[in-house]
Formats: C-alpha cells, sequence, structure tokens
C-alpha cells in the first residue's frame, strides 16, 4: 500500500455503514415490538367494551348467563375472560390478550362496564 494521505482510513465506510444498518435494525425492531402491544391493547380494549355490553343485555338474569354472554363475545375478539362480575345494575368485564412473540412483557388487560339502559 502506498503511504498517502487518506490510506488509514479505508474501509472506514463499511464499518460505518455496519453500524448505522444495526441501529436501524434495533429501532425497527422496537418499534415492532411496541406496535404489537398497542394492537393488543386495543383487541383486549374494544373485547372488553363488546363483552360488557353483551352482559348488560342479561344484566336481570343470573350472573352464570351474564358472564356466559360476555365470555363468548370476548372469546369471538381472540381474548380470553378474566373476570365478570355484576355491580348493581353494571357489568364488569377484564380481559387480556397475549402480546404475540414477547411473552416477557406480559399480557395486554382492558376494563369495561355497561349497565342495561
Amino acid at each position: 500500500m502506498s503511504g498517502g494521505v487518506g490510506w488509514r482510513e479505508r474501509g472506514s465506510a463499511s464499518v460505518l455503514l455496519l453500524a448505522v444498518a444495526g441501529t436501524l435494525t434495533l429501532v425497527s425492531a422496537t418499534l415492532a415490538l411496541l406496535a404489537t402491544g398497542i394492537v393488543a391493547r386495543h383487541q383486549a380494549a374494544a373485547a372488553a367494551d363488546l363483552g360488557a355490553l353483551a352482559g348488560a343485555i342479561h344484566a336481570l338474569d343470573d350472573l352464570a348467563v351474564v358472564c356466559e354472554a360476555a365470555r363468548a363475545v370476548v372469546a369471538a375478539n381472540n381474548a380470553t375472560l378474566v373476570d365478570c362480575r355484576v355491580e348493581g345494575w353494571e357489568v364488569v368485564v377484564i380481559t387480556e390478550v397475549t402480546v404475540g412473540g414477547a411473552a416477557e412483557l406480559g399480557p395486554a388487560r382492558a376494563v369495561a362496564r355497561a349497565g342495561p339502559w
């Protein structure tokens, strides 16, 4: 190699490119994980809202009927019914959705309340 000016910087663009690509990959993976969590949270909220409304239709019936109606709607929305109870005239439903690909983040949970009127 010749000892000309800048010969020590040969190949530095490759290292810089690898650093930039690695950073972009890390940022993209983080954003994808965040988006997955947000989608799961919205899915849990929608399932809880619809489950509470389905249960509220039967609020004057037996608790088993109320919770079975809520459970069916929650399951149809790909969520799990964690809790179902009647407080006065209102049905309270708690649902959860597993955040795909990131079990260490835990499930996304939502609570909804609805009444018969």
